[in-house]
């Protein structure tokens, strides 16, 4: 069976492309942050058991309905997922496009209003 592609730079370059993000460890595995402050997304490579896949911040109920859609991809992430965090596993197939929009939500969760009007405002 071919070796799955490690996921990292595919998750990294996702993580980066958010205004004003930045990368730094957190507990050992790369994290993202924007401004150096608010985490948004973290790398997990079998950090809590096997699989390896990142946990990011999501919009209310988000977690609850990709989990219950789609339990073999999402799932709730000790530590931050009573907060409503959702963990992705990269070691199946994913959509790159979806996941790149959980990234987007994730960012777009701690940043502040106006940092997305501007960044909305630069996509027009």
């Amino acid at each position: 069976m071919p070796r799955r592609a490690d996921p990292l730079p595919r998750l990294r370059a996702l993580c980066m492309a958010m205004p004003e993000a930045t990368e730094r460890p957190s507990h050992g595995e790369p994290a993202w942050f924007l401004r150096d402050k608010k985490l948004f997304a973290v790398y997990s490579n079998h950090h809590h058991d096997d699989r390896v896949a990142f946990w990011c911040a999501a919009p209310d109920g988000a977690q609850r309905a990709l989990v219950d859609m789609a339990p073999e991809r999402f799932f709730s992430p000790p530590y931050v997922g009573h907060r409503g965090w959702l963990g992705v596993y990269v070691d199946v197939r994913q959509d790159w496009k979806m996941l790149a929009g959980l990234i987007e939500d994730a960012w777009r969760c701690v940043a502040p209003a106006a940092l997305v009007a501007q960044f909305d405002a630069s996509r027009r």
